[in-house]
C-alpha cells in the first residue's frame, strides 16, 4: 500500500472515535501494552512529558516542544486528534513522521492488529513510540487522548507528569462530576514523577493531593502568578511573577488567545523542574521558544486568525469550558457584530454550550463530514430553544463564505464549536507544511 492507502485503511478499518464515538473507546491499557511489548517496549527508549487536561493540553505540549526545541533538544510530540493530515500526531522539531514510515510500520504490524484488534488510536499511540524511539529522540511530549488513567499513552514513565484542567468532557467515559473527572486525569501521576497541575481549584485539588501521595505536587498558579495580560492581533504578552524567586518576567506568545496565560503557568512550572533535574534550559530558550510556537511546533486552530476584514478567528473550542474561554476572549476584541460559524459532535453536552452563547451574534450552523457530528438543521433547532438564530449551510466553507459575505469591516467572525470542523477549513494549515 501507498501512504493514501495506508491511511484509509487506518481510518476506516480500524475503531476510530473521532469518526464512530463511543464504539471505539477502549477503557483498558491490554491492547496498548501488547502492542508495545511486541515492537520492543519503544516507549522505555526515550525522556517524555505527560501531558493530561480537558482543555489546553494540546497548546501546553506544543509550548513545551517549542521550549525543548529551542534549548537544542532532538523533541518528539505526539497529539491529537490532527486537523488535516493525519502526521500532524507524530512530529519530531516540529517536522511530520515520514509517510514512509507510517506505511512501513502499517505493513509490519498488520499480523499484530489481526490477533490483538486494536483501535485507531491504539496503533497510533504505539506507532509514534515507535518513531521516537527509532530517532533516538532526546524527549517527547506525549499527550493523552482521553482521560488519563486508561489512556493508551499511560505506559510511559515521564520525567514530568502536567494536567492543565479539569471540565465537564466525555462525561460518558470519565464520570459525570468535576471531581469523578479529575481522579481519572489524576491517573497520569506515578510514584516519584513530579506532576504541575497548571489551574488550582477547590473541586480538584483534593483529588490530585489524594493521587500525588507517592510524588511532589505543585499547582502552576501557586508557583506563578499573571500580574498582567495584554491581547494584540498576532501575539500575547503576559507579566508573570515568580513567587519563589520573586523575580518578574514578561513573555510573548505567539499563540495569542488569553486563555494561554493559565496554560503557561503550568508550562513554567514543568520547565522548573526539568531544569532541576539537569535539563539545560535557560530562561533565553523559555522566551524564544513561548514567542515561536506556532513556527517551531505547527499548532494551529488556537484562537488563528485566518483573515482580516472582517476578522476571521478559527478555535477548536468545543465543551463548556472551552467556550467559556472563548467568549471571554471575543470580549477583549474590538468589533461591531458578532458572526458565529457552529457546528458540534452528537455526544458532547450541545445544550450546555449553546446556553453560554450571546442571543445577539448571528449564527451559520453548519457540520463536520463526520458521523459523529450533528446535522446542521438539528443544531439551528437546539439553537432556536436557546434564542440563537441563523441558516444552516452544508459545509464549513460555504458558511464562513456567507459570514463573509454578510459581515462588515470591522465585524468579527468566529468558527468553533469542533475540532473536526476546524480541520475542514480550506487553508487551515498553510501548504507549505509538510
Amino acid at each position: 500500500m501507498n501512504y493514501d492507502q495506508t491511511t484509509e485503511y487506518l481510518f476506516t478499518q480500524l475503531p476510530m472515535f473521532s469518526r464512530v464515538g463511543a464504539a471505539a473507546y477502549k477503557a483498558d491499557l491490554t491492547n496498548t501494552i501488547k502492542l508495545c511489548a511486541a515492537l520492543g517496549n519503544p516507549q522505555d527508549q526515550f525522556k517524555s512529558i505527560h501531558v493530561a487536561g480537558t482543555n489546553g493540553k494540546g497548546s501546553t505540549s506544543h509550548m513545551l516542544a517549542s521550549i525543548l526545541q529551542t534549548a537544542g533538544y532532538k523533541t518528539g510530540l505526539y497529539t491529537s486528534p490532527h486537523l488535516v493530515d493525519f502526521r500532524e500526531r507524530i512530529k519530531i522539531d516540529g517536522v511530520y513522521c515520514s509517510k514512509e514510515f507510517v506505511v512501513d510500520f502499517t505493513e509490519k504490524i498488520k499480523p499484530l492488529i489481526a490477533t490483538i484488534q486494536p483501535s485507531f488510536f491504539e496503533i497510533t499511540v504505539a506507532m509514534a513510540f515507535s518513531y521516537f524511539a527509532e530517532q533516538k529522540v532526546d524527549i517527547a511530549v506525549i499527550e493523552v487522548g482521553l482521560g488519563g488513567r486508561l489512556d493508551s499513552t499511560n505506559i510511559i514513565s515521564p520525567e514530568v507528569s502536567i494536567i492543565t484542567n479539569i471540565g465537564l468532557d466525555h462525561t460518558q467515559f470519565l464520570g459525570e462530576t468535576i471531581p469523578q473527572i479529575a481522579g481519572e486525569k489524576a491517573g497520569i501521576i506515578k510514584k516519584d514523577v513530579p506532576c504541575i497541575v497548571s489551574e488550582y481549584t477547590e473541586d480538584t485539588t483534593p483529588v490530585f493531593d489524594t493521587a500525588a501521595i507517592h510524588t511532589s505536587l505543585a499547582y502552576g498558579s501557586e508557583l506563578f502568578t499573571i500580574l498582567d495580560i495584554k491581547y494584540a492581533h498576532d501575539y500575547l504578552e503576559v507579566e508573570v511573577l515568580n513567587k519563589k524567586t520573586e523575580g518578574l518576567q514578561t513573555y510573548q506568545l505567539d499563540l495569542n488567545g488569553s486563555y494561554q496565560a493559565k496554560n503557561l503557568q503550568g508550562v513554567l512550572g514543568a520547565v522548573s523542574i526539568l531544569q532541576t533535574k539537569g535539563w539545560q534550559i535557560s530562561n533565553q530558550h523559555i522566551l524564544d521558544g513561548l514567542s515561536h510556537v506556532k513556527k517551531n511546533t505547527g499548532l494551529y486552530g488556537r484562537w488563528q486568525i485566518i483573515s482580516t476584514n472582517p476578522t476571521t478567528v478559527v478555535d477548536v473550542a468545543h465543551n463548556v469550558a472551552g467556550i467559556q474561554t472563548l467568549l471571554a476572549q471575543i470580549k477583549l476584541v474590538n468589533h461591531q457584530q458578532l458572526h458565529i460559524v457552529f457546528g458540534m459532535v452528537k455526544d458532547k453536552d450541545i445544550d450546555s454550550v449553546l446556553a453560554l452563547l450571546p442571543t445577539q451574534a448571528t449564527y451559520y450552523f453548519t457540520q463536520a463530514q463526520i458521523e459523529r457530528a450533528i446535522d446542521g438543521h438539528e443544531l439551528q433547532q437546539k439553537a432556536s430553544e436557546h434564542g440563537l438564530t441563523g441558516n444552516v449551510y452544508a459545509h464549513v466553507n460555504e458558511a464562513i463564505a456567507a459570514a463573509k459575505k454578510q459581515a462588515h469591516a470591522n465585524d468579527l467572525i468566529v468558527v468553533c464549536g469542533s475540532v473536526f470542523l476546524v480541520g475542514e477549513i480550506e487553508g487551515i494549515i498553510p501548504s507549505t507544511v509538510s
